[in-house]
Formats: C-alpha cells, sequence, structure tokens
C-alpha cells in the first residue's frame, strides 16, 4: 500500500467570513488565491506554500458560535516554522499586527507561539527543536 498522503488543505468554518479574511490577510500578508460561491457555502482559499488553507462560510452557521477545542472536532493548526529565530520573528509581527499570543513555550520537542482568531480558533506557530 502506498504511504498516506500529505495534508493538501484546511478549511476553517467561520461566522462572518468577511471579517475573517480581513485579519487572516493581515496575518498571512496574502490574498486568496479563490474566492467564490462554492454550491451551498462561500469560501476564500490561500495558498501557504504547498498547502491551501481555506476560510468557510454557511448560512447554517450560528453567527454568535465561538469555537472550542474541548469539543470533539479540531482542535487547533499548526503552521510550521524553520527555527526558533524564525519563531520569535513571527511573536513580533503578532505584537505589530495587535494579536494577543501566549508568548513562546519551549519543550523537549520544539517550541511554540499559540494566539486565536476572531472565532476563538486556536493557531500555533511551531519550531522544531534546535
Amino acid at each position: 500500500m502506498a504511504e498516506f498522503p500529505a495534508v493538501h488543505h484546511v478549511a476553517l468554518t467561520v461566522t462572518d467570513l468577511e471579517s475573517s479574511a480581513r485579519w487572516y490577510e493581515r496575518l498571512l500578508d496574502s490574498k486568496p488565491v479563490l474566492d467564490e460561491e462554492a454550491g451551498g457555502f462561500y469560501h476564500k482559499v490561500y495558498a501557504l506554500g504547498g498547502t491551501l488553507f481555506g476560510l468557510h462560510s454557511h448560512s447554517a452557521t450560528d453567527a454568535s458560535d465561538r469555537h472550542s477545542e474541548f469539543r470533539p472536532g479540531l482542535d487547533h493548526v499548526s503552521f510550521g516554522v524553520a527555527n526558533r529565530a524564525e519563531l520569535e520573528q513571527w511573536e513580533k509581527r503578532l505584537d505589530e499586527l495587535g494579536i494577543s499570543h501566549g508568548g513562546i513555550v519551549d519543550a523537549h520537542y520544539g517550541s511554540g507561539l499559540s494566539f486565536r482568531d476572531p472565532d476563538n480558533i486556536t493557531l500555533e506557530l511551531f519550531a522544531p527543536p534546535s
């Protein structure tokens, strides 16, 4: 049997697509490569290296709902950086953008920097151990 394939894309459901898109475009410093109605939902998709990252809007989504990692489903999305020095640059970038975060946390398996999007979805930047 073939090796299990790498992740091709991740899509997050958001409560306010336009507001989330503005937030993510500032964070990613990128515009969507796809912005369309897709048969029952609307999505914006960003190219991040070889992976696609999408934001989805569904008419049935409760606009007052917020994500919780304590419910079944997504816990967090982690983006890899090359090393701790790059993670430190991202910490400064988050500060410049006014995005609150938990600071860099070091562990024997690497270092992480966690923060949340407008729907309370946890995002992380992660560097391998030095």
